[in-house]
């Protein structure tokens, strides 16, 4: 039979056009090949298989990890880098003067003049880094952490800037690492949270649950808060119920749940809230025994400082030894806060105005407890396998504000650190220029330190993704690399 050939088909019979096509076929091959290898092309997500019966059963790493579990510091309030772990000597000299070409007004009114560092520094350790005197038990630890020194924020604001720490976003709504990790990892205990977040003593952070919240995450990934005071609420039993009662009325919920799930087996909201409540009443049993100091010796109470005369820095000392007990018994995610909302720095970091008075309050409850904390991860044998993060939301300016004695917010040059499992010890990586204003060198954002810490832990940060409203979302949205000058 004859049929006509089309146009296209035509042009499929020319040895021109047909030689022609092949080779800008295989210029896209090579291309695409290339862009590949640059990271330049998106690969397949990686959505982790979460049995909504079992949402925290454990679930294997993208690649071998260095980490099992993350311990984050989060100072809240924006610890001043120029007070701690970024020694300034031209900020010295400069003292009482204007910075040339300085700003008027900053975040919270006019700038005044440059403000030298209101603690000495000192070189500490085999490195020589120079580090304050305002924390002279964590300076001791200067060898053992990878300082960042070159981090950057897109926000200048309190709440917002926790959220674009704590979630990848200023914006609510986002989940939290803790989730994000949790989500693609689950947890090594069944009886116990896979997240965890240890409230301050003094109240809760800025963006509050924002910091431990699933977001558009399943909601079973949310972070369980507590702390060495305030134990998990509603685990006990009502008054007037006796542990018979109690446990008569658990069997007959497990049996009509059991029942209505097998009428209702695609039911995945269902078995999520069943795996939650058999959690609750796991915890009821683990939890007295977790949170409960009672077997600790009295020469660890001592170290972390649990029974000082300064009820805030024993409370917050006695938080630090619950977030070890937690990490001993394999909870994937601890968050422990020191400091809390905006108070004109009095409950946190956050030195507007009488930066030194503050901070010397808010050091002597931060360093201590938390240079034990990392001493007694160590001599566990825990820091082998546990990521240690310290981190604020941003940093602060090398001046005064104006008529004042503290410094104003500064997101375009911070400090942070990491410690343990898989980190380089004693290394410094970026640098903000010689006053302290923004960072010039490698300069960093904190995608690129979120997407470090989800390396650690064996996941790749451009393919953890969960499709919401048709769209991949990732901790990292579409930035982020790996800051791998400061890995083991």
């Amino acid at each position: 039979m004859n049929r006509s050939l089309s146009f296209a088909g035509m042009q499929l019979l020319d040895r021109r056009g047909f030689l022609g096509q092949t080779a800008s076929g295989l210029g896209g091959v090579a291309l695409a090949s290339l862009l590949a290898e640059e990271r330049l092309l998106a690969a397949e997500p990686i959505r982790p298989q979460v049995d909504p019966a079992t949402p925290h059963a454990p679930r294997p790493p993208h690649f071998a990890a260095k980490a099992k579990n993350v311990l984050v510091i989060f100072c809240a309030g924006a610890v001043s880098q120029l007070e701690t772990w970024d020694w300034k000597p031209e900020l010295v000299k400069w003292d009482g003067k204007p910075l040339p070409g300085g700003p008027e007004v900053t975040f919270q009114g006019p700038a005044g003049n440059l403000a030298r560092p209101q603690y000495a520094f000192r070189p500490r350790g085999q490195t020589g880094k120079m580090v304050s005197d305002l924390i002279p038990h964590l300076a001791e630890l200067t060898d053992r952490c990878a300082f960042v020194h070159s981090l950057t924020s897109r926000t200048n604001t309190h709440g917002p800037a926790e959220n674009f720490l704590s979630t990848g976003s200023a914006f609510d709504g986002f989940p939290s690492l803790g989730a994000w990790v949790t989500y693609a990892l689950g947890s090594e205990n069944q009886d116990l949270p896979a997240f965890v977040s240890i409230l301050d003593p003094r109240g809760v952070p800025q963006a509050s649950s924002n910091n431990w919240g699933p977001g558009f995450l399943p909601a079973e990934f949310q972070g369980t808060t507590l702390s060495a005071s305030e134990p998990v609420r509603h685990l006990t039993v009502a008054g007037g119920v006796t542990p018979a009662a109690d446990e008569a009325a658990q069997r007959l919920l497990k049996h009509l749940n059991e029942r209505h799930l097998a009428e209702h087996p695609s039911d995945g909201a269902l078995a999520a809230r069943i795996a939650s409540y058999e959690l609750a009443a796991r915890m009821q049993l683990s939890m007295p025994e977790v949170g409960s100091l009672a077997d600790e010796t009295p020469f660890t109470l001592t170290a972390y400082g649990a029974e000082d005369p300064n009820p805030t820095k024993a409370a917050f000392a006695r938080n630090c030894i619950l977030a070890r007990r937690l990490i001993e018994r394999g909870v994937r995610f601890v968050q422990l806060f020191n400091g809390a909302y905006a108070s004109g720095g009095e409950l946190n970091w956050d030195g507007h105005h009488k930066l030194k008075e503050q901070y010397d309050r808010h050091a002597m409850i931060l360093d201590q407890p938390v240079a034990a904390l990392i001493r007694d991860l160590e001599q566990r044998g825990l820091l082998d396998e546990t990521l240690v993060v310290w981190c604020t939301e941003f940093g602060r300016m090398p001046f005064f504000q104006k008529g004042a004695l503290g410094r104003d917010h500064n997101p375009d040059g911070f400090t942070c650190w990491m410690t343990g499992a898989g980190v380089r010890q004693g290394v410094s990586h970026g640098a903000t220029d010689e006053l302290g204003v923004k960072a010039v060198d490698n300069v960093l954002s904190l995608y690129d330190f979120n997407a470090t810490i989800l390396h650690l832990l064996g996941l790749d940060h451009t393919r953890l993704s969960y499709l919401h409203n048709g769209f991949e979302r990732r901790l990292t949205d579409v930035h982020g690399h790996v800051i791998r000058e400061i890995l083991a």
